[in-house]
Order: structure tokens, then C-alpha cells, then sequence
């Protein structure tokens, strides 16, 4: 009788373990079936007078291709992926491939974007499933043709649209309300801005710093806080605009962290806008930052070109005195974390920097072609020095306006 009271216990406790593995397999399953594929390397070669691409994935993965032109580029659309590439991975190019970039471009959508030296086809696009030690696989074939053609192929395939969107006049600041400071963390995604010798990269480096200032300024109690991405993702220079306009901003700063050709170049620098650059580099700077969109494989082919540009012109408002004074606050502040360059104050045409009614600065933290100021922005403590020196031009800004 004992023996078979300890066998009945025995089996409900089965029973039980049973129910309960059941019971984490179900709750963890749907978890495991929606985890993000790895992509794990990249390598490209020149293949039976083709240039071949691939990438290699922890998991199976879906992809949509298109091509665009002006510049000529292919690109491919994934579901959101995990990187573990090197970010200079590739940057030297391989054959018909010039340059070749990664990240998120949408919330669920992962992009890479090849740079190619002249229009191409798609040979061929492919995944293979693993083998041995090798992993999935994508493989894109590109070759080489005329533009006729190039032209014939891109008009029949089905490309996305850029969303540009349409900006409503902000709402008006009523008295007692807190103001609004939208922060842009320049670049991300897909769009990795500068990189340094040594694997920094810019679009991490305003992010560290965007996040670090969004923290001192809503501690102080003075402001509401919104930043135009608070993750590596893609997003449009005219939504970061109309990010600011929408939400009703008192004020937009955009952060930056640069190249230079000439690697002793270093110091920080304060950007306003101005249709009429105040130099050459500023014009280049400007000519760069404004084609982000481009690199991140936006077709902005057949869309109004006034939507496209938003040339909206500022001159005559009182906006762009605002964001003159801010300038000249930031350039005091910052002056006394770090170096600044010379005619520290520029101004230039920066398509980030177009909200007619919303004072907005780009702010320049260093160069990380500068292997001092890339040391220095690699920094913690440095970092957060300059988030408080802008936090400290802030203040003096809106005690300036008496909010």
C-alpha cells in the first residue's frame, strides 16, 4: 500500500514537472520564433565578370532589392536585424561595389545600401540555406550595363516612396508652459556619418551625448524633452524637422561629430542657418550632412521639388535671430570644456536647420579625424561636459526670453 502511495505521488508529481515544461515551452516559443536573425559577415568578390555580395545570417531571412540612380546605388531591405559586422567593414569596395553601408531604416526593417561605380543589374539574388560550418547565406550577383537599360529594369521594379512630410505651423507656447527642447542626434541607422581610424562612429557618438543632455535638462525640472531618435534607426532630415514643428518647439539643437581631410584639424564648432555659406568648408559640411538621405537610399526621383528641398526662407524672421543668440551662448559654454575652431560661429544651408519658426542650431562637437578629440569623445566624463555645457547655454537662453 505504501509503495504504490509513493508510486501514484511520484507520477502526479511527472504529471506537474510535465504540465510546467509545457507551460515554459508555449510562454517562451512565440518569444523565440520573433528573435532577431544575426547577420554575422559580409565579403564581396569579383565572380565570372560579376561582382558578387554576400552576407551571412544566424537565421532565414526574407529581402526586397531595388536599384537608384544619381548617385547609382542597389539597395536591400530586410527584416530588422541584429549587426555583428565591422563598421568599416567593406569600405574599401570590391569590383562594381564602391562603398557599402548597414542599420535600421524603420522600426521592423533593416536596409543596406551598395554604393556601385555605374549602373548595374541584379543578376541574381539568393539565399542559401546552411551548410557544414556555413551559416544562411545571401548572395546578390550585380553586373554591369548601359543606362538604357538600367533605366528599362529600375522602371519596372516597384520602388518605395519616401514619406516627406507636410508641416503644420507649430502650436503657440502658452504662458506657465514648460519649453519644449527637441534634441536630433545626427544621423543613425542605416546612415552611419563619420567614422574615425579606429572604429568610432558618429552616429553612436551624438546619441551617447543626446541622451546625456536630454537627462540634465529634464532633472532641472525647467523643460520637456523630446529627441528626433532615441535609437540607431534611420531618420529623414525633413521628419527631423517636422519632428520639431509639430511637437511645438522652443528650441532645436542638432549634435555632431565631424571628419576632416587634414587629421590635426580639431574643435568644436556652431552652425546656423544661412543660404549664403560663411565659408567653404561650411558649404561642404552643409553639401555632405544634406545628402544623408541619399545615402540611406531615399528616391526622392518624380516628388515636388519644394517638398523635397523645403527651401523655406527664414531670412525675415525672428527665429533666425534666436538661434543667433543660442549660437553665440553655446559657443561660451562650450568653450570652456574644449577646444573650439576658429570663426567658431558658422553659418551655412543645412536642410536639418529649415523650421522657419523654430530657433535651431548644429553643434559640432569635434572631429574624429582628430585621434586626441576621438579619444576625448570616446569619453564618458568628456561627453557629459558637453552635454553640460549646452544644458548651461540653454538656461541662459530661455532666462534671456524670461521663461
Amino acid at each position: 500500500m505504501e509503495l504504490a502511495s509513493r508510486t501514484l505521488n511520484m507520477e502526479r508529481k511527472g504529471v506537474r514537472h510535465a504540465a510546467f515544461l509545457i507551460l515554459l515551452i508555449t510562454t517562451w516559443w512565440p518569444h523565440a520564433a520573433l528573435a532577431e536573425p544575426n547577420a554575422l559577415g559580409v565579403r564581396a568578390g569579383e565572380h565570372l565578370a560579376m561582382t558578387r555580395f554576400v552576407l551571412d545570417f544566424s537565421e532565414r531571412v526574407e529581402f526586397q532589392i531595388f536599384t537608384l540612380a544619381n548617385p547609382y546605388r542597389v539597395v536591400i531591405d530586410f527584416p530588422k536585424v541584429a549587426w555583428q559586422i565591422p563598421s568599416n567593414a567593406l569600405q574599401e569596395g570590391k569590383g562594381l561595389i564602391q562603398g557599402f553601408r548597414y542599420g535600421l531604416f524603420t522600426e521592423s526593417t533593416s536596409r543596406v545600401v551598395l554604393d556601385v561605380s555605374q549602373p548595374v543589374a541584379v543578376e541574381k539574388a539568393f539565399l542559401l540555406n546552411p551548410i557544414g560550418q556555413h551559416r544562411y547565406r545571401f548572395v546578390l550577383d550585380l553586373r554591369a550595363v548601359g543606362k538604357k537599360s538600367f533605366e528599362r529594369s529600375r522602371d519596372k521594379a516597384a520602388r518605395p516612396r519616401p514619406t516627406v512630410a507636410v508641416l503644420p505651423p507649430p502650436p503657440i507656447l502658452k504662458n506657465g508652459t514648460k519649453p519644449l527642447i527637441v534634441i536630433d542626434p545626427g544621423h543613425g541607422g542605416v546612415d552611419p556619418g563619420a567614422l574615425s581610424r579606429f572604429g568610432l562612429v558618429e552616429k553612436h557618438v551624438t546619441l551617447y551625448v543626446a541622451r546625456q543632455l536630454k537627462q540634465k535638462l529634464k532633472a532641472s525640472g525647467r523643460y520637456n524633452v523630446r529627441m528626433t531618435r532615441n535609437q540607431d534607426i534611420f531618420v529623414p532630415l525633413r521628419s527631423r524637422v517636422a519632428i520639431a514643428r509639430q511637437a511645438g518647439a522652443s528650441l532645436f539643437i542638432s549634435l555632431h561629430a565631424d571628419s576632416h581631410r587634414n587629421r590635426r584639424t580639431r574643435g568644436a564648432s556652431i552652425y546656423t542657418l544661412s543660404e549664403r555659406a560663411s565659408d567653404k568648408e561650411a558649404a561642404a559640411l552643409a553639401a555632405k550632412e544634406n545628402k544623408v538621405d541619399i545615402i540611406a537610399g531615399l528616391d526622392f526621383s518624380g516628388t515636388d521639388s519644394v517638398l523635397t528641398n523645403i527651401l523655406i526662407d527664414i531670412a525675415q524672421r525672428d527665429s533666425l535671430n534666436l538661434s543667433l543668440n543660442f549660437a553665440n551662448l553655446l559657443i561660451e559654454e562650450m568653450g570652456k570644456v574644449t577646444r573650439l575652431v576658429r570663426n567658431t560661429r558658422r553659418e551655412a544651408g543645412f536642410a536639418v536647420l529649415k523650421a522657419p519658426d523654430v530657433p535651431s542650431v548644429l553643434v559640432e562637437m569635434g572631429y574624429l579625424s582628430n585621434r586626441n578629440e576621438e579619444k576625448l569623445l570616446r569619453d564618458k566624463a568628456h561627453r557629459s561636459h558637453l552635454a553640460g555645457a549646452i544644458m548651461k547655454a540653454t538656461d541662459r537662453f530661455f532666462d534671456g526670453r524670461g521663461l
